[in-house]
């Protein structure tokens, strides 16, 4: 568990690699792990109020049940359900202050980095400041 890091993964580093590009031509500034918002965002756009978190598969429960993937033991199953209720909690949580939240999961990033790129995109199109 040590060597499982809560940020500044390497998921992340691959997709602001490409991302930043984009969202820096497009005059849209970011920052990584606001630590002053509910949950620490991985990429907050504060002018905008988006919030973007990029969810592992296995540690955020990505269809947990309905895939038939199962923790290997009780502790990951307590663990990642009390990740699902912590994410719900937090998603609301930057809800009631205004913002907006995006979740992408870490298999639509490995294998459509350029949608997800466009999904953010557009959702801070729909509210950049006039």
């Amino acid at each position: 568990m040590s060597r499982i890091h809560s940020f500044n993964t390497g998921l992340e580093a691959k997709f602001l690699s490409h991302a930043s590009i984009v969202f820096y031509r497009k005059g849209f500034r970011y920052r990584k792990h606001c630590a002053t918002l509910p949950g620490k965002p991985d990429i907050a756009f504060h002018k905008q109020r988006v919030a973007v978190f990029i969810d592992g598969d296995f540690w955020h429960g990505y269809n947990l049940t309905r895939l038939g993937k199962r923790p290997p033991n009780l502790y990951w199953k307590i663990k990642i359900e009390a990740n699902m209720r912590r994410d719900r909690r937090v998603s609301r949580e930057l809800r009631k202050l205004g913002w907006r939240v995006l979740r992408i999961w870490e298999h639509d990033v490995e294998r459509h980095h350029l949608i997800v790129i466009n999904r953010i995109i557009r959702a801070l199109d729909k509210v950049r400041p006039q």
